[in-house]
């Protein structure tokens, strides 16, 4: 048979050829051939999987303990759990639409360590720092169980075996490498004592589905063990040596394993370090699928950038948020330290006790969705939902609540099985009303996003909570000090603005910015605003009014210098006929005003919204539309005739 080159190689020959005839040829090495681009990963059904998660930018609703939430767990039965550092435990039962509350228990004299439920969904344990654990039937909302411990403990996790009949806890010392097997509805009789580990285990999770521990302790040690005999799992595994693996990753960086969190299926498991590394583990090989950086530096390069970057923020907002991390690392570190040494008196141990359960509220978790392709953990920012196959963050939630820094994290996808009679055409989203709960630093509340953005609370008196806050428990002085009524004219003020164009109400918002309010309607009353006109108009965006000079450049204060902002997490530019103040910049608020005619979400925490138009949007339109110059300023003068105030009946 006949040898014959390749077409291609005779086309190279004949293109070298010419390239030296012409004279044009290179010296040196022929450079690589191109590299093949990679082709992206994709996730299949990715629109579904994130149907089933919540979507709101805001938490709809808030509930209250007596004391700081530090703990926050999901049934599949359909309960939520919470606890606080003060070891009081709430039962709340899912409900189609939202969530009921069920029981309070005064759990524990000290604040919680740990707080699990079994994977079953059937029990919950809890242990303190008073060294008690309490058994609970969740379905039943009730107390089963208690008994004391000789240790102090550090973490918990059920070991129950698949078929067991036994309800078996694995309760973690906090002053030792050991990990005490306890038979929990046996009066705590212990079964075994596993000691694996040379320092104090922090994190603990068992895998159901093939009985399997993993356990990590405070230098960032990781170990693999069955729960039936502590022996190493070696049909469970990919693996003889962990050399082989990535599991010594955290203890070469020297961090401290915040939380540890498995996936639905046991194949993944992942580990926020205080490092501010989240690492995702295949479970069967020990290798790292994913390292999600969440430095600070991530955030100040943002910060930086000039381009329009998701993650960048206001200047002054940047800044509060930036001081949180840096005493949230204090209180990681403090929390990494425990247990500290505590008072030869028993008075003085309790009381630092207390203190460093308080400590523990402050470490962040992650969550896997229910399909495994999704971890959800909280940041700077928000809450991240990160879609581990592509390897993006795909929605951030809770990036408007500017005063909250979200913590712990649990996450409800079931179908609600309730009493609650709904419509028909309704089943089928009550059916997916996903919720994510979570706790924020320093505060008595847990709070719940859904697939609903809150609703706006109309005017009057709300005698169970205010707005989407609710008081099902006393307020603390500070909350209650804002709660207390004001005069009548505070309590819902209606601004009538007469224009040349017709009457424009608003209804104004001085319980949520009091300042802003009182210098519009001092200026109003005082007649400030009569006679001038709207100076900047721009369709399908504002109009401008408010300066007494007429170009945008006047207009002070009843104080007569500029004001502070006013940002409420209830009032954004999330609608049109939205009444907002202009300004120069942060806190430069003077007597200029803007009414929106469409939803202008990029000036959240820009300017304060302080009023929503009820009535006259037509008259809003009428002046939107006029002709202007190319200043935007109107051809035709439109003014503020005057302004009346009214309080609602």
């Amino acid at each position: 048979s006949s040898l014959k080159r390749p077409r291609e190689e005779d086309e190279e020959e004949e293109a070298k050829r010419r390239a030296m005839e012409s004279g044009m040829v290179s010296v040196g090495p022929a450079p690589p051939p191109p590299k093949k681009k990679k082709k992206k990963k994709t996730l299949k059904f990715e629109r579904l999987y994130l149907n089933h998660l919540p979507t709101s930018e805001m938490y709809e609703f808030s509930y209250m303990h007596r004391d700081n939430v530090s703990h926050v767990a999901v049934s599949t039965t359909d309960y939520i759990i919470t606890g606080s550092v003060d070891g009081h435990i709430k039962f709340w039962k899912k409900q189609p639409e939202g969530i009921l509350f069920v029981k309070h228990f005064r759990a524990h004299l000290a604040g919680i360590v740990d707080m699990r439920i079994s994977p079953d969904g059937l029990n919950l344990v809890s242990v303190a720092a008073d060294k008690s654990v309490k058994l609970f039937d969740v379905v039943g909302f009730d107390m089963i169980s208690m008994f004391d411990l000789e240790f102090l403990p550090s973490c918990c996790c059920f070991v129950n075996s698949k078929g067991s009949l036994m309800t078996t806890l694995a309760i973690c010392s906090a002053e030792s490498g050991q990990i005490t097997i306890f038979d929990a509805r046996g009066g705590g009789e212990v079964d075994r004592v596993v000691s694996l580990h040379s320092a104090p285990v922090v994190q603990i999770q068992h895998l159901p589905e093939n009985d399997v521990v993993i356990s990590i302790d405070k230098k960032g040690i990781i170990e693999y063990w069955n729960g039936r005999d502590a022996s190493f799992p070696v049909e469970a595994i990919k693996f003889r040596l962990k050399m082989e693996t990535d599991l010594f990753d955290l203890a070469k960086s020297k961090a401290y394993p915040m939380s540890l969190d498995v996936s639905p299926k046991g194949d993944l498991f992942s580990i926020f370090g205080d490092d501010r590394y989240i690492r995702i583990f295949n479970f069967s090989t020990g290798k790292l699928v994913r390292k999600i950086n969440e430095n600070l530096d991530i955030y100040n390069k943002a910060q930086a950038d000039d381009e329009e970057n998701p993650f960048k923020l206001e200047a002054f907002d940047f800044g509060k948020r930036m001081a949180v991390e840096k005493e949230l690392e204090k209180y990681w570190a403090s929390a990494r330290a425990l247990p500290s040494p505590s008072s030869s008196d028993e008075k003085g141990k309790e009381k630092e006790l207390q203190m460093d359960v308080s400590k523990l509220a402050a470490l962040p978790n992650t969550v896997f969705d229910e399909s495994g392709n999704f971890l959800l953990y909280p940041t700077m920012l928000g809450i991240k939902i990160f879609n581990i196959v592509t390897n993006k963050v795909v929605r951030l939630m809770g990036k408007v609540e500017n005063v909250e820094r979200f913590l712990r994290v649990a996450l409800y996808q079931g179908k609600t099985h309730g009493t609650v009679a709904i419509p028909e055409e309704m089943q089928a989203e009550a059916a997916n009303d996903p919720h994510i709960i979570t706790t924020s630093h320093k505060r008595a509340r847990f709070y719940l996003f859904t697939k609903r953005e809150p609703a706006e609370k109309d005017g009057g008196d709300d005698l169970y909570g205010v707005g989407r806050d609710i008081l099902n428990e006393r307020p603390p002085p500070d909350e209650r000090s804002k709660l207390v009524a004001q005069p009548a004219v505070q309590q819902g003020t209606i601004a009538v603005i007469h224009t040349t164009m017709g009457d424009i109400t608003v209804k104004l918002f001085p319980r949520e910015c009091p300042k802003t309010v009182q210098n519009f309607t001092t200026h109003a009353t005082n007649g400030y605003y009569n006679g001038i006109i709207f100076h900047r108009v721009i369709k399908g965006f504002m109009v401008q009014t408010g300066d007494p000079l007429g170009d945008g450049t006047g207009g002070t204060s009843i104080w007569g210098d500029n004001f502070e902002d006013e940002f409420h997490r209830d009032l954004r530019h999330d609608r049109p006929f939205t009444v907002s103040m202009a300004n120069a910049g942060p806190n430069t608020n003077g007597s200029q005003f803007f009414i929106t005619t469409v939803p202008c979400p990029r000036l959240d925490n820009k300017h304060t919204v302080f009023g929503r138009v009820t009535s006259g949007m037509e008259r809003v339109l009428d002046i939107e539309k006029v002709a202007t110059d190319k200043h935007d300023k109107p051809y035709d003068t439109v003014k503020i005739v005057s302004i009346t105030l009214n309080t609602p009946s």
